[in-house]
């Protein structure tokens, strides 16, 4: 494998944001071996159920995982290589545990945060948590939906995405993919996507990075974009993912999203650009 000279994120609120509204540009950085493409899941896409399955054998948020590193596997595979072994790990991130997986020059994390419901009030069964909520202060704190994690209040999941970003990074070039957060570019789209994005725009303070700014549900609204190749690339990755789901006994739509978004991928482009530090401050970052 030749040496990694860029590092690409790609910031998924749930996980299957980045195959939907973020391919199939996540399988061509994927595709190059000299890049780290890492894979931010913010959220447990849980829909409610936190931990549970809604009487299956398996819980939502765990064949939900199973679909998105799936799908890594499958890009990370896709030009005839032998299948090798994941590296799973538990960083401390500002002194917080977190998944992460390796898998060739992939990376996923998975904070497994709850997930907000499309307005960002968030679900009885994990008390009514959400990302929103915790940004406007109407939470005391935020925690991942299998306890692994707290997070007091914004500030300090900021912190812990920055611990990321830079560890991840060092001292390479990169790019940030995340949801458009321009209401009027793209309206109506989940309170998760639009604070996931906010999340990392504040968490890269003190970073150069080039942003890319991709439409998620309004892109149904857009002409379809892709060439057939194109659409052939992300259709794969969409379809593995859905198998990986019903792999542990979830049912996942594939004709509704197949119809909304598989030829579509609208974004633009930002350039490198060094960010301030917003609201956070560095001295309050683990040294």
């Amino acid at each position: 494998m030749p040496d990694i000279v860029r590092v690409a994120f790609y910031v998924s609120p749930h996980q299957d944001d980045w195959q939907l509204f973020m391919n199939p540009s996540a399988f061509r950085d994927v595709r190059d071996e000299a890049c780290r493409c890492v894979f931010i899941h913010m959220t447990a896409g849980d829909a409610g159920l936190g931990t549970g399955g809604g009487g299956r054998a398996h819980p939502l948020y765990l064949a939900r995982d199973n679909g998105a590193e799936t799908a890594i596997r499958f890009m990370a595979d896709a030009d005839n290589r032998a299948p090798a072994e994941p590296v799973r790990a538990t960083p401390l991130l500002n002194g917080r545990p977190v998944r992460r997986v390796a898998y060739r020059n992939t990376v996923a994390y998975f904070l497994h945060l709850p997930d907000g419901d499309p307005e960002g009030t968030g679900y009885v069964a994990t008390g009514f948590q959400s990302l929103q909520r915790l940004a406007a202060g109407e939470v005391p704190a935020l925690t991942a939906i299998d306890g692994s994690a707290t997070y007091r209040n914004w500030d300090d999941l900021c912190a812990a995405v920055h611990d990321l970003l830079v560890t991840e990074t060092g001292s390479l070039p990169c790019d940030i993919h995340v949801p458009e957060q321009d209401p009027v570019m793209n309206p109506g789209d989940h309170a998760d996507h639009r604070c996931s994005a906010r999340l990392v725009r504040e968490a890269a303070a003190g970073l150069t990075a080039g942003w890319w700014h991709h439409l998620g549900y309004a892109a149904a609204s857009r002409s379809e974009n892709l060439d057939r190749a194109g659409r052939d690339l992300k259709c794969a990755v969409y379809a593995v993912t859905v198998a990986g789901v019903l792999a542990l006994g979830h049912p996942m739509s594939w004709h509704h999203y197949d119809n909304l978004y598989i030829g579509r991928d609208h974004w633009r482009r930002e350039e490198p650009t060094r960010m301030a530090d917003n609201r956070l401050s560095r001295a309050r970052w683990p040294q």
